[in-house]
């Protein structure tokens, strides 16, 4: 049964996926205390990689697109983290995306904000946190996007 948080993003149309597993030799994710470090999520939909360059092959609305889908797998390694108790989850405390972009391309903050803003959106204040979004020339698989986060978790 799923709690508040996942009563929410129900509402939201939002079901959680299993936490993806690591593509190389690393953790999804490590507890330190009540800080639960998540590795990057890449750009995923229907079980397969968003891939594209912004400002070349890809609009600033289809990689905030791809923003939110790390924000979801985001959330399902903080699931995973918390033995399935999403309600542990006290705030999103950091964010860094990597945008694949061209070298002209100026708005990762705009592609970032569809992670950012869906967080808002499914945990209210909780979901405010503290960000940084940059441009990488290539992503792993060619991925659109992939954003790692830090989040404060109840022990």
């Amino acid at each position: 049964m799923g709690g508040q948080i996942e009563k929410r993003l129900a509402e939201l149309g939002v079901s959680l996926p299993d936490a993806p597993a690591p593509a190389a030799n690393y953790v999804p994710h490590v507890t330190v205390g009540d800080i639960v470090y998540i590795s990057g999520q890449v750009s995923m939909a229907d079980g397969a990689f968003v891939t594209g360059k912004l400002g070349a092959d890809m609009d600033v609305e289809a990689g905030a697109a791809a923003a939110r889908s790390c924000a979801i797998s985001l959330l399902a390694q903080v699931k995973a983290a918390c033995g399935g108790d999403l309600d542990r989850l006290v705030r999103v405390v950091k964010l860094t995306g990597f945008v694949n972009s061209t070298g002209d391309f100026g708005d990762q903050p705009k592609v970032i904000n569809g992670a950012s803003d869906f967080l808002v959106e499914a945990l209210g204040d909780a979901g405010r946190h503290s960000r940084s979004a940059v441009s990488a020339a290539s992503l792993p698989f060619g991925v659109a996007v992939e954003i790692e986060g830090v989040f404060q978790i109840r022990p």
